[in-house]
């Protein structure tokens, strides 16, 4: 495969999304692009596959399509099993644990009703959809009046909670595209204001290991392209919260060509493989 000839795949719905369009304005300069819409694409209609698959959405049709080019034995980034686990928080936690990630103890509940049943104190925890999508459920509940309020909306929804730790309310937005770390602050959607704006950081900003804690996430969970949402606890050690396949990764300097190489990269590997 010369690199004139490289097919590169995106399996999203949003191929504007400015990651993407900046990628693909990259590429586009000496390689071909193709847009792939996981809802109105069908999978009989496929034709000569991409050297390499970019798969930037989550939805149970995405993932269909993912996991039918991998039978195919073309390469996706990530892969559709990776993109999977990162969607079930459950699964997730339990992974992360075992590898001795500093993540949030998490408890299972089928539903939320189930969990406003239990007796006991309620709070401060943060109660969280179990399967992470679009507009799911993240909420910091203090009381049993709160948690009330939350059912009355998300009665049936299975969730997961996790122990609310006290932190100084900005989250640390950390995305790794193949290893490469970039970093930003956000204030948390848990807090009263809501969510804020985003500012970068560089990597020194960061606290000691933390660059390379990302980058460990990554290797536990076989991901290429992700995100990594860590608080500085009040006790001084990060403490992971989130994990999220192939994120939104708005205004970091350099993350389109990190991803543009990587897609070249994977699709070279593919075809040396072969």
């Amino acid at each position: 495969m010369s690199d004139e000839l490289t097919t590169i795949g995106l399996i999203t719905p949003e191929p504007d999304h400015p990651l993407l369009a900046a990628t693909t304005e990259l590429l586009g300069r000496e390689h071909r692009v193709e847009t792939i819409h996981p809802e109105t694409t069908r999978l009989d209609a496929l034709g000569s596959p991409a050297d390499v698959y970019l798969l930037k959405s989550r939805t149970p049709a995405a993932l269909a399509l993912a996991r039918e080019l991998e039978s195919r034995g073309a390469p996706v980034v990530n892969s559709a099993e990776a993109t999977t686990l990162c969607q079930d928080r459950t699964a997730m936690a339990e992974r992360a644990l075992a590898a001795g990630l500093p993540f949030s103890v998490t408890r299972t509940h089928a539903s939320l009703a189930g969990l406003a049943a239990e007796a006991g104190p309620v709070g401060p925890l943060v109660v969280k959809s179990r399967h992470s999508r679009r507009h799911d459920l993240v909420a910091r509940v203090d009381s049993r009046r709160q948690l009330a309020e939350l059912t009355d909306e998300w009665a049936e929804e299975p969730v997961v909670t996790q122990e609310f730790a006290e932190n100084n309310g900005v989250d640390h937005k950390l995305w790794v595209i193949d290893g490469t770390v970039f970093a930003a602050l956000r204030r948390s959607e848990l807090s009263p204001a809501g969510r804020g704006p985003t500012r970068s950081l560089s990597l020194g900003q960061l606290p000691p290991g933390w660059a390379e804690l990302a980058v460990k996430v990554g290797a536990v969970f076989r991901l290429d392209v992700y995100g990594v949402d860590v608080l500085e606890t009040a006790r001084g050690g990060p403490l992971i919260v989130d994990i999220n396949a192939f994120p939104g990764i708005r205004g970091q300097e350099g993350a389109p060509e990190a991803l543009a190489a990587l897609a070249l990269r994977r699709a070279r590997e593919a075809v040396a493989a072969a």
